[in-house]
């Protein structure tokens, strides 16, 4: 049986998705957690990572539970499956550049920095339903096609600051808010989400129910 961990750091936003997980695991009897025990994420066969608020305050989160060693253990050495969403997935980062200069994970090299102003005066944080742009067709792309259809896909975001890659063939989606924003980023078993697809309907819902059953990303 598979066994989905959530990452609970004291992020706020586990109830969503919570909810949009263990609706999609009483449908294939997956057995769904969230935790912060070494015990229980070393058993994961899928490891998430929610995030809200600032960069610094999750990686802090991160570190008082203590559970990098093993994240590493499973998600770097082991390849165990992983979904970063939101900071979830700006934490990924070499730094984040809120409110100071910051480490990150450094799973995925790059930096994460504030959305800049523009001529239009967009609001910040960027709030709302957004346009996605698939860049590449990954295989975790070509399963989510299967599943629905990719021409027009608006998803939900909620954020001030932009993932900038090191390496621009990582970035798989993208979306236009005054600037491009990176909307997703893949690397091996790792894939993360600016947007939140626990929040993001049906294309959210077919979205997490690729990453429960993709075998290769």
């Amino acid at each position: 049986m598979s066994l989905i961990s959530i990452i609970d750091y004291g992020s706020g936003n586990i109830k969503s998705v919570y909810n949009a997980f263990n609706y999609l695991c009483e449908e294939g009897k997956k057995k769904l957690i969230v935790t912060n025990n070494y015990s229980e994420i070393k058993k994961s066969t899928h490891i998430i990572l929610p995030g809200v608020g600032a960069f610094q305050s999750c990686i802090s989160g991160l570190k008082q539970i203590s559970v990098r060693e093993v994240l590493e253990e499973k998600v770097l050495n082991d390849k165990t499956p992983f979904l970063g969403i939101c900071v979830g997935m700006q934490m990924l980062a070499t730094v984040g550049h809120e409110n100071g200069i910051f480490s990150g994970l450094n799973w995925i090299k790059g930096e994460v920095k504030k959305i800049k102003p523009t001529i239009n005066k967009l609001k910040i944080p960027h709030m709302g339903w957004n346009e996605l742009e698939f860049k590449k067709d990954t295989n975790f792309i070509k399963e989510l096609r299967k599943k629905t259809n990719l021409e027009r896909v608006t998803a939900y975001f909620v954020h001030s600051y932009n993932f900038f890659l090191e390496n621009e063939s990582e970035k798989v989606v993208t979306t236009k808010y005054g600037q491009e924003i990176t909307a997703m980023v893949s690397k091996s078993n790792i894939i993360g989400t600016q947007f939140h697809p626990e929040k993001s309907h049906n294309f959210g819902l077919a979205f997490l129910k690729t990453f429960l059953e993709c075998e290769e990303f």
